[in-house]
């Protein structure tokens, strides 16, 4: 055999066993447990999604002050003139929390009480706790409770966008009983104790609140992250859905019943903004338009006069 053609097997024979050699030490790595190199291992691991915190709604801060020994946390809260003891305590709590989080930023080692205040206007005290050592805290608790209701209720939005109930209040059909001039919408609203606490927690009054305030702080109590979107609207964010939420306001001498001007406007804004889904949500009733409009666009939903109550008591609240 010439000496070309044997070094040509030699090479052929020598690359087929590093082949295998090269399968058997890694099957053989398996089978022991052991890792590829770290250049592999980099290049095999995946990209670690990134993770998003939740933040649940929370009473605003409105001063914060250290007098002498007492940590003083005063809310803008719109606390009921006849108390309210599960607010008193979710305050008293979140009293703590912001001592907790502003520890580093003041002298706190000989901190002996914190103490909550709350209201608009006249200020009050809701609830005050000893340290049961001086400048130590107690340790964290879960208090959101009654900021998440997600266990305890169904989803309000989900629910409205999941399929057109039977039963439901066809819009244009209440017109023989309106009036001119709209009563403030908190006069016919039946809010659960949950949701009148809930939302005062987060500054929203239920007595003054707009449909759209109420709405949006609703939603937050059901874990939507919202934020402002166009020149009035807001973003409410969700398990990778985001709904466009527009309001349009009743103010005394307007027309009872949402006008197609308002409902264009909206369609227009919300096929611009790239949301999911699209809520336009009013005090003023609704007119027949807009119930053959959301079975043609079933991404859309009204929240209008007649459809608000129904909405709260869907939300059935244990």
């Amino acid at each position: 055999m010439p000496a070309g053609q044997a070094l040509i097997i030699a090479a052929v024979v020598l690359i087929v066993v590093a082949v295998i050699l090269n399968r058997r030490r890694q099957a053989l790595g398996e089978e022991l447990g052991i890792e590829p190199s770290q250049k592999k291992r980099k290049a095999a691991s995946p990209v670690p999604q990134a993770t998003v915190e939740i933040d649940h709604a929370r009473p605003v801060v409105a001063d914060f002050r250290i007098e002498g020994d007492i940590a003083l946390v005063r809310f803008d809260v719109p606390y009921p003139t006849e108390g309210d003891e599960v607010l008193a305590d979710i305050l008293l709590g979140e009293a703590i929390e912001v001592v907790r989080e502003r520890r580093h930023q003041l002298p706190m080692s000989n901190l002996t009480e914190v103490v909550a205040l709350a209201g608009r206007g006249d200020t009050i005290e809701v609830g005050r706790t000893r340290l049961d050592t001086p400048g130590q805290l107690p340790p964290k608790l879960d208090r959101m409770g009654i900021l998440n209701l997600s266990a305890l209720g169904r989803d309000p939005l989900q629910q409205s966008f999941s399929e057109h109930d039977s039963t439901d209040v066809v819009p244009g059909t209440l017109g023989r009983e309106r009036r001119d001039e709209l009563r403030p919408l908190t006069e016919e609203l039946r809010l659960p104790k949950a949701i009148d606490t809930g939302l005062r927690a987060q500054g929203v009054d239920p007595a003054s609140a707009s449909a759209g305030e109420m709405v949006v702080g609703v939603l937050k109590l059901f874990g939507y992250q919202v934020r402002p979107a166009g020149m009035s609207g807001w973003l409410a964010s969700k398990a990778g859905e985001t709904t466009y939420i527009v309001e349009d306001r009743y103010k005394p001498g307007d027309h009872p019943e949402l006008d197609e001007a308002s409902i264009r406007r909206f369609m227009v804004e919300f096929s611009t903004v790239g949301a999911n889904r699209g809520l336009l949500v009013s005090e003023k009733y609704g007119p027949f338009d807009i119930y053959s409009l959301e079975r043609r666009e079933p991404r859309v939903r009204f929240i209008t006069r007649e459809r608000i109550q129904k909405l709260i008591d869907s939300l059935a609240i244990s």
